[in-house]
């Protein structure tokens, strides 16, 4: 039986390039979650027959929301070095453009190796409580969140005085991690915005960056959880920015991400 996150991110054969679909059980506040809509590109660049090396980098940046049904992407190899490949990605929905992507592929070499950055002190998974987020977003229903500190404030007197959020992660139903499971992963944090203001403001991911930096063998060592951790740096004329940490639960970095969001909210 196909996974919920293979079905999401699967494409056909098109003219030109390959078609997606909008999967219902993937919803977001607007059209889809964007991490599933990343993660079909991830996918697709993987599944190309030009396709050398895994993942190492990739940028989405979402022009317009999704609406139901099919879309079409369009994934291209720019330029292929020997430890390097370039790709430009394209997709549109109806004739118009909602989404462009650049990524990078790289070979694996061996190389001296170091983490300058650090691992949180965090409890085991199982010591802490799934969270219960009562937001009827489809997509939610596909991960376990275990927040160890910054969860979702569902009143006003849980909203934070800083925006970090650092949480243990599982797909509900079980599932190897891979470079598309871990871009999705790194858009799994809910906005910083919402630990500063609450929930009730909208925002938005306008572009999406993810460097991966374990590979392949690597991730799909990983145990089930991983761990995440993000804040934000400055709130700003309606955009702020989110920066974001994969961890795999034996202490390796898996991934590191950068967004930009749009919010809407009053100048007080």
């Amino acid at each position: 039986m196909t996974h919920a996150f293979d079905a999401a991110v699967a494409t056909r054969p098109g003219d030109g390039g390959s078609v997606a679909a909008v999967h219902p059980g993937w919803g977001n506040m607007v059209g889809p979650f964007g991490g599933i809509t990343a993660a079909t590109v991830a996918a697709e660049i993987a599944r190309h027959a030009e396709a050398t090396g895994r993942l190492a980098a990739l940028t989405v940046n979402f022009l317009a929301p999704l609406g139901d049904g099919e879309w079409e992407l369009d994934a291209r190899p720019a330029r292929t070095n020997r430890s390097n490949q370039h790709w430009i990605v394209t997709a549109s929905q109806g004739g118009s453009a909602v989404l462009t992507a650049t990524a990078v592929t790289a070979a694996d070499r061996e190389a001296w190796e170091r983490t300058e950055a650090e691992m949180p002190a965090v409890p085991d998974p199982q010591s802490v409580a799934p969270a219960r987020i009562p937001f009827p977003l489809p997509w939610l229903e596909h991960y376990e969140m275990r927040f160890v500190s910054g969860p979702v404030p569902l009143a006003p007197s849980e909203v934070g005085g800083d925006s970090e959020s650092v949480l243990w992660l599982r797909h509900i139903d079980p599932r190897p991690w891979d470079a598309p499971g871990i871009v999705a992963a790194s858009d799994a944090f809910f906005p910083r915005v919402f630990r500063r203001l609450g929930p009730q403001v909208p925002a938005g991911t306008v572009t999406l960056t993810t460097y991966v930096h374990a590979t392949a063998a690597e991730l799909a060592s990983e145990d089930a959880f991983v761990l995440l951790r993000a804040t934000a740096s400055r709130y700003s004329r309606g955009m702020f920015d989110q920066r974001g940490e994969v961890w795999g639960r034996g202490g390796a970095l898996l991934a590191t991400t950068h967004q930009l969001v749009y919010f809407k909210a009053p100048r007080t």
